[in-house]
């Protein structure tokens, strides 16, 4: 009982955690658009994320539990557990010192952290790959986002523009909320899917990724309840905490983001759509001139990038190591 009811916290507190970082970054860049209404934003992102799994599948899900560490053997949910929790705590930590980060970096560190801590099998080779793949696809981003910036200048203007655009801007906007299902979403999905196998059959090792439509229904929910609550404060960083964005630009970064978190999701390989976003945001805007970024709030957001991965590894090698001693 007392391992099902820390999975169950652990697992809404993820959902909720990963709803007020990713889902208010995809609402709040949407709700940049003029016009946009703000409840066909939000329920868009759930619908999506609630078909996505059993639309477009789970190969990102099982990415986390089954390629980053041996997890599969006795122990390896308790070892899973650890590496989301820390995880969780150094996104907490960096974030209220007011360095947003990125959650899906921090599971990454935590979980093969917490593996080799354990004495798991560690897939160094996966963990590469997936480490690669996710510093690539901010970079995707970047260039796309300015190239995209470049190219939007030079549309001529007529009178329909604003409806064209605005017709783009929510086929980018659907596209986008289907490359996070599709992707960094599923990093719910393997938290949930793991809470609701041990409440179900007790402590031991991860079994196959997957959720019933109940289950699937209650994360996309809480994943709204957290993105709504954590709207404002992202709207701010997206805005006048990070860059000044026009239509156009939310519309190429729109873009840009799918481009790269769609990229990686052929490779079965997690990466950040707040990166990517963010990234995306800052190569539209600095296509217009690098004056234009707010470089400190963008050193802000690296600094944390580049402190979570190994703070994550070392502390989820702390707690694989206290698992392994009890």
């Amino acid at each position: 009982m007392g391992w099902t009811a820390a999975f169950a916290v652990v697992a809404v507190l993820f959902v909720l955690i990963s709803g007020a970082n990713d889902g208010a970054t995809l609402i709040g860049l949407g709700l940049r658009f003029p016009r946009t209404p703000g409840w066909a934003a939000a329920a868009l992102l759930t619908v999506v994320l609630f078909a996505g799994p059993y639309v477009l599948g789970l190969a990102v899900a099982r990415t986390f539990t089954e390629g980053l560490s041996g997890l599969g053997t006795h122990g390896g949910a308790a070892v899973f557990l650890a590496g989301v929790v820390t995880a969780v705590a150094v996104v907490a930590a960096l974030t209220g010192k007011g360095l947003p980060t990125s959650l899906t970096l921090a599971v990454i560190g935590g979980i093969a952290g917490a593996g080799l801590g354990a004495g798991l099998p560690v897939s160094w080779h996966g963990v590469a790959v997936v480490l690669g793949v996710g510093a690539c696809a901010p970079l995707a981003g970047l260039v796309l986002g300015y190239l995209l910036g470049a190219l939007s200048r030079r549309v001529p203007s007529c009178r329909r523009m604003p409806r064209l655009v605005l017709a783009a801007h929510l086929l980018a906007y659907a596209a986008q909320c289907t490359a996070y299902a599709v992707n960094d979403g599923q990093k719910m999905v393997a938290v949930v899917s793991v809470a609701v196998d041990v409440g179900r059959d007790g402590l031991g090792g991860v079994g196959p990724v997957g959720l019933s439509p109940g289950w699937m229904a209650c994360l996309a929910l809480l994943f709204l309840a957290g993105a709504l609550a954590g709207l404002t404060r992202v709207g701010e960083r997206l805005g006048r905490g990070l860059v000044i964005a026009r239509p156009l630009h939310v519309l190429s970064a729109e873009t840009a983001a799918t481009g790269a978190v769609l990229g990686s999701s052929a490779l079965g390989s997690p990466v950040s759509m707040t990166q990517s976003v963010l990234a995306g945001v800052v190569g539209v805007v600095a296509s217009e001139g690098s004056r234009r970024v707010r470089w400190q709030a963008v050193a802000n957001v690296g600094t944390a990038w580049l402190v979570t991965l190994p703070s994550s590894l070392a502390l989820g090698c702390v707690a694989g190591l206290a698992l392994r001693l009890l």
